[in-house]
């Protein structure tokens, strides 16, 4: 199998298992943020058959960001798997999630909490996503 799928699909599935946990406890923590999800005016009902499609997300993001580690990872020479992962998700966030969440606070009516959630969630998916990369030999 190659590499990028290896080791993409592992962090998918990481992440998704990480994404199950992460959402239980924020739910449990802020439940105004499980009765935000259910404006249906911006987000999809839970009983619609392509919030299933919700599930490949983490696979995909997982996949991409194993492309990605694979054109970056000679830059993290130094350092443990957690150095590498701080690394690789501290250049992810920057990129991709701080505009993302920028451009998701100004165009939906969402709360600062939730973008506040998702931001953090991004963060973690990248440093989960960076430290099995940097586990996974080749």
């Amino acid at each position: 199998m190659n590499l990028v799928i290896k080791r993409g699909l592992i962090a998918g599935i990481a992440i998704l298992v990480a994404g199950f946990v992460f959402s239980f406890l924020i739910q449990s923590i802020f439940p105004l943020i499980a009765m935000e999800y259910q404006n249906f005016s911006i987000f999809r009902p839970w009983d619609d058959p392509l919030m299933m499609a919700m599930l490949a997300y983490p696979l995909i993001l997982g996949v991409v960001l194993a492309y990605f580690w694979g054109i970056i990872e000679k830059n993290f020479k130094e350092g443990d798997a957690v150095k590498k992962a701080v690394s690789f998700a501290n250049l992810y966030f920057l990129i991709a999630t701080v505009p993302g969440m920028f451009i998701s606070y100004t165009s939906f009516q969402l709360s600062f909490l939730m973008i506040a959630l998702w931001t953090a969630s991004g963060y973690l998916d990248a440093f989960i996503a960076g430290w099995i990369f940097a586990k996974v030999k080749k």
